[in-house]
């Protein structure tokens, strides 16, 4: 919900049932209101409003509901929150699954979140580069205001580093250079067309792979980390690169796929399109 629909007032009046039902009796409210915080001291408690569709700046309420009670509800501030992104509040009722959420954000505008059920987003990505590219950008979509489903991220991250110790060869190929990877064994770049010294195991995706059979004519060993490959068939949403998308987006089932040099629009379309059954 935006900020605006929902009003914060300080009040002297105990925040029971009874005291919140004695107040709605005569309390009148702005038209865009829909939701009503109310404070006393360090007490807070969220409020549904009812009110006619006349037309009229303020009218009173005519019918209420209790959404939660002091005994339920908290109150924190973020600074730097944006109270009105869907995302970022799925993200706060996850810290504190069993309350009514009060939280004061940028701007000192006010929210909350209640009962919100989160939809997990796993995305999945190899590093180097560090941090995770696909979790960076998918972060940038969630925060840009696009995106207006409770999702949260399960980051499911593949070192190529984590691999070397199952490399059996007398040395190692990385991709490229700019990885800054580095093994105790001998070890190349692929990005450089290295002149080959070694046999060889090559720690890459299927495309790295087409590019040394390109270059050296043969098939060499290879540890496959290519993030599509590491999708399980669970059931969970899951967004991956892929090289074979050239542009836009793939879904496959649970499985969205965007290309290599992916932007954040192109992610952002990936998200929606994955959960429009949703």
């Amino acid at each position: 919900m935006h900020c605006k629909d929902v009003s914060l007032r300080e009040v002297d009046f105990p925040l029971t049932e009874e005291g919140i039902s004695e107040a709605m009796k005569d309390w009148n409210a702005y038209r865009r209101a829909e939701f009503l915080v109310l404070k006393n001291r360090d007490d807070y408690a969220v409020v549904g409003l009812h009110r006619p569709d006349n037309g009229q700046l303020f009218s009173k309420v005519e019918d209420f509901d209790i959404i939660s009670l002091p005994e339920n509800t908290i109150f924190i501030e973020r600074p730097e929150m944006d109270v009105i992104n869907v995302p970022a509040l799925a993200s706060l009722q996850m810290e504190y699954p069993d309350k009514a959420v009060v939280v004061k954000g940028l701007f000192s505008h006010v929210s909350f979140a209640y009962r919100m059920e989160p939809m997990v987003l796993r995305v999945t990505d190899s590093i180097p580069p560090t941090p995770m590219k696909l979790g960076v950008l998918v972060r940038i979509a969630l925060a840009s205001g696009y995106i207006e489903k409770p999702i949260v991220v399960e980051e499911n991250v593949i070192d190529m580093a984590d691999r070397i110790p199952e490399v059996g060869t007398e040395a190692v190929m990385f991709p490229c250079r700019v990885s800054g990877l580095r093994a105790d064994k001998p070890f190349y770049f692929l990005d450089g067309a290295p002149e080959l010294k070694h046999e060889v195991t090559l720690i890459g995706c299927h495309l790295s792979e087409r590019i040394f059979k390109s270059l050296y004519g043969y098939q060499p060993e290879f540890l496959n980390v290519c993030p599509a490959d590491y999708v399980p068939d669970d059931g969970v949403k899951t967004l991956t690169k892929c090289c074979l998308v050239k542009s836009g987006h793939r879904i496959q089932g649970n499985h969205a796929s965007v290309p290599w040099g992916a932007t954040v629009p192109e992610v952002v379309d990936a998200i929606n399109d994955l959960f429009s059954d949703q």
